[in-house]
């Protein structure tokens, strides 16, 4: 059974104040060692030896292992420490801290040093990559970032609720809230995160159409963005908890009709406004042919019987739901 950790604060001291003392020390002892080795080529006794040796293994052995101990830390960034095997703790910055000098900084595997944007951009993550000393550079290896940053995946390709394929992309806004289960619960949280996303995505995303249909209230995946964003984000966080990372924001970025649907769905799209509007031109007409023959017996300005009111009606219809300007005819005579 896996065993999940919980983060604990590592015990420090301050790391000026040591860095201060062990110096001084050392400097103490190596003055002394000079001294008593001076004295010992004059006189040889025993106390003298012991002098010696005690100055030689605080000055030379046991005082410069304790600079181990000391660590940097700048802002929104943590370090998790671990001694034999066992997890110790972490340091959260920024600051200047002592630690036990046996402690050992852990990092993901394969993680790299990211302040920003991490995801399909695969150049912006390159930038950790700078003429660093060995000791830098395994240092800025293992430091975890508290940062706000960015997940920006490349498009899939999915399929919507009615079967059609859609081309869709997202961007994830997160963090990490517990270094101890993003270093030892998950390989790579970075990696992890970016595989539930994907996943997390699919699983959304064949729930709902592209658009909407005529039906009221249904949920599409271009007409309810911020229901689909929402969704998307508690599904992510469900999933990434385990590592210990937040979920800020998750958005889509991009949503189109994939390539070999994408000519029919766009006439299907415009059957459809021009079928809309249409209905908005009749129910228009209707009603203005209403109103006019109202009024027309209401002032009584001419009598029509049922076939003249037909005629009047159709033409009328002609007039106001015809695309082109009307070029009317005047009849001179009788219309019997």
């Amino acid at each position: 059974m896996t065993q999940e950790y919980e983060e604990i604060e590592a015990p420090h001291s301050h790391g000026m104040a040591v860095l201060i003392g062990n110096s001084l020390i050392i400097l103490a002892a190596v003055v002394v060692f000079i001294l008593s080795a001076i004295q010992l080529d004059r006189v040889v006794t025993i106390q003298t030896i012991v002098i010696m040796s005690l100055s030689g293994l605080i000055g030379f052995i046991l005082c410069p292992i304790l600079y181990a101990g000391l660590k940097v830390l700048k802002p929104n960034e943590a370090l998790v420490l671990t001694l034999f095997g066992k997890y110790y703790g972490t340091l959260k910055g920024p600051g200047f801290f002592f630690v036990n000098p046996f402690v050992a900084a852990a990092a993901p595997s394969n993680q790299e040093p990211t302040t920003g944007s991490v995801g399909g951009d695969k150049q912006s993550s390159k930038f950790g990559q700078l003429t660093l000393t060995s000791r830098e550079s395994r240092q800025a290896n293992k430091v975890i970032s508290l940062k706000v940053l960015t997940l920006n995946n490349e498009k899939q390709k999915i399929n919507d609720a009615l079967g059609n394929p859609i081309i869709i992309g997202i961007v994830v806004v997160w963090k990490v809230i517990n270094t101890a289960k993003a270093v030892f619960n998950v390989d790579n949280y970075t990696e992890f995160l970016s595989i539930q996303c994907d996943s997390a995505l699919r699983n959304i995303v064949r729930l709902y159409p592209y658009d909407s249909s005529d039906e009221e209230n249904e949920k599409s995946l271009r007409g309810s963005s911020q229901e689909i964003a929402d969704r998307l984000k508690e599904e992510i966080q469900s999933k990434v908890t385990i590592a210990g990372l937040e979920i800020l924001e998750a958005r889509i970025t991009h949503l189109s009709y994939a390539p070999e649907i994408a000519t029919a769905m766009l006439q299907k799209q415009q059957a459809t406004a021009v079928v809309a509007a249409r209905q908005l031109i009749v129910e228009g007409a209707v009603g203005m042919v209403e109103m006019a023959l109202e009024k027309l017996s209401a002032n009584n300005i001419v009598d029509l019987d049922e076939e003249r009111k037909a005629a009047m009606v159709s033409n009328l219809l002609v007039v106001l739901c015809g695309n082109k300007d009307v070029q009317p005819v005047v009849n001179s005579g009788t219309i019997y």
